[in-house]
């Protein structure tokens, strides 16, 4: 059975779903490392939030684990890098808690707006202080968005219904999709020049950290304010809190940090800061949400081989990998036949695609072909890491489509570029839906693979049919099927033998010792 281990707190919704789906799970929060170190090789998925820690350690030691699950946006907290070199999916929900997320940005840009957090306090004190804290308005005052994905754009949306002007800087965002939320978009120093109120809604990458910093506020305007309820990191702290004491930010409003939890920062305690404890997502319907998506994202992995928000593998809905089951059988064989085949350094993979199944998503297909093919040179190679392997080894990857039929409906073919040669083969689906092989090395044949086999290519001359027969019957191998092709009368030949056992390095001898036999591999699919 298929085991999940919910090490955080999660809504209950999490586990009444996986196991309504069959899997079973266990929820035990607050491990040390080593207690998670020690119990993880039982588990097939892992569902967190924020409290665990999936390190390289962690997934060395989860032998069985085929994917993590992250409740919320932020992954900060799993090594993705580790993750995928152990061949394990790693999977966010970006949107549960956009809503939630965006609103709080809001509220936090009210609340430096109008000195909420301090008037209150204040109040309470008994102090009545009235005209201490005159604030502003956000009609018609600008407002700068960097990072204009799905909460920035719920973020942008919300103040232009506050009538405020947007103005967005992100080099993801297309004119087309600004158009159509009514955001301008800008480059980065522009925003800064133009902006009353800066939200920050980017993840935290090399490109993006400290974002905002010392040059960042020197082109603001005078008595710009800030808000950050994305990942602490974004903004350098201590420009941050020079530019607030000199004046020239007038205020920030500062959901986190960066470094959480924040038991001590320079900014705490400064008149001029509101401060949460990263509560972006903490609302009732957020947590709802995230827990139901990621118990529902992981089941479908799981048990259907969906693959949905993953960071390191091409997604795939429910409804694809229904379609894609049979070419996914088709590209597994196609490369595991060409690797089993490749005994020279790969430099190079081309794979194309011909026919109705241009019409599918390919990426997986071709991260299932590369898995075939190196998984006979290396150990735990799967379709999530198989691609950064490959890149780590400075092997070429090249994808085409060829949308028009040629001799078959469907075809999908894979040339193997090693430092000596280059080896193709192809395969199509039948109406029976089932893989078969219908070229090799250019030379046409039709097979359907079996566990056990043997390639032979030779000379076409006579009587090498029954010279192999004879070999394979005195060794009591009974032959399941027999598939050949032939370049040409007299020239290369190919031999495609299903046998019902494994052949023994003596029988490969001896078929190798055959007149005019070239080369003889035994092959296991």
């Amino acid at each position: 059975m298929v085991k999940v281990l919910i090490s955080d707190k999660l809504s209950p919704l999490a586990k009444e779903i996986f196991e309504k789906r069959g899997i079973q799970t266990d929820q035990i929060v607050g491990m040390t490392p080593e207690e998670l170190i020690a119990k993880i090789p039982e588990y097939d998925g892992l569902a967190i939030r924020s409290a665990t820690k999936v390190t390289p350690e962690v997934l060395a030691a989860a032998e069985n684990l085929k994917v993590v699950g992250r409740a919320g946006i932020g992954v900060d907290n799993v090594d993705i890098k580790a993750a995928t070199a152990n061949g394990v999916v790693v999977m966010n929900t970006p949107f549960g808690n956009s809503i939630t997320t965006a609103e709080h940005a809001i509220a936090m840009m009210f609340a430096v707006a109008r000195q909420i957090p301090q008037a209150n306090e204040s109040t309470h004190a008994g102090k009545w202080e009235k005209s201490k804290f005159m604030g502003v308005e956000l009609t018609s005052k600008t407002l700068g968005v960097i990072g204009c994905g799905n909460i920035g754009a719920i973020a942008a949306d919300r103040a232009l219904g506050l009538k405020m002007k947007v103005v967005a800087f992100d080099p993801f965002l297309s004119q087309e999709r600004a158009e159509e939320i009514g955001v301008e978009k800008v480059e980065l120093d522009e925003l800064l020049s133009r902006a009353d109120f800066i939200t920050l809604h980017t993840p935290l990458t090399d490109s993006t950290r400290g974002i905002i910093g010392k040059d960042a506020f020197a082109k603001m305007k005078d008595g710009v304010r800030i808000i950050n309820c994305a990942r602490g990191g974004l903004i350098d702290e201590e420009a941050l809190k020079e530019a607030l004491d000199s004046g020239k930010v007038a205020g920030a409003a500062l959901d986190v940090f960066a470094v959480e939890p924040a038991k001590e920062n320079a900014l705490f305690g400064h008149e001029k800061v509101v401060a949460t404890p990263h509560l972006g997502a903490s609302t009732t319907e957020a947590q709802v949400n995230v827990a139901v998506q990621v118990a529902e994202q992981m089941a479908d992995y799981l048990l259907d081989g969906a693959v949905t928000n993953a960071l390191n593998m091409p997604s795939v809905s429910a409804e694809e990998a229904t379609r894609l089951n049979p070419y996914m059988k088709l590209a597994g064989e196609l490369g595991s036949f060409a690797g089993q085949l490749t005994e020279n350094a790969l430099q190079k993979i081309q794979i194309e695609y011909q026919g109705d199944v241009t019409e599918l998503n390919i990426r997986p297909l071709t991260a299932i072909v590369v898995e075939g093919l190196l998984q006979p040179l290396m150990d735990s190679v799967n379709m999530v890491n198989a691609m950064a392997i490959a890149k780590e080894r400075d092997i070429e990857i090249i994808e085409s489509k060829n949308e028009g039929e040629g001799d078959y409906h469907t075809m999908i073919k894979v040339s193997v570029t090693t430092d000596k040669q280059t080896r193709s083969v192809a395969g199509t689906l039948f109406a029976d839906r089932r893989p078969r092989i219908v070229e090799v090395k250019d030379i046409r044949l039709e097979a359907e693979l079996s566990h056990d086999m043997l390639y032979v290519t030779n000379e076409d001359l006579p009587g090498f049919i029954g010279a192999l027969g004879t070999v394979l019957g005195d060794a009591g191998l009974n032959i399941a099927t027999f598939s050949l092709g032939r370049a040409a009368e007299g020239g290369e030949a190919i031999a495609l033998v299903s046998i019902d056992q494994p052949a023994s390095d003596e029988v490969l001898a001896k078929v190798q010792a055959l007149p005019h036999v070239r080369q003889v591999k035994a092959l296991k699919f």
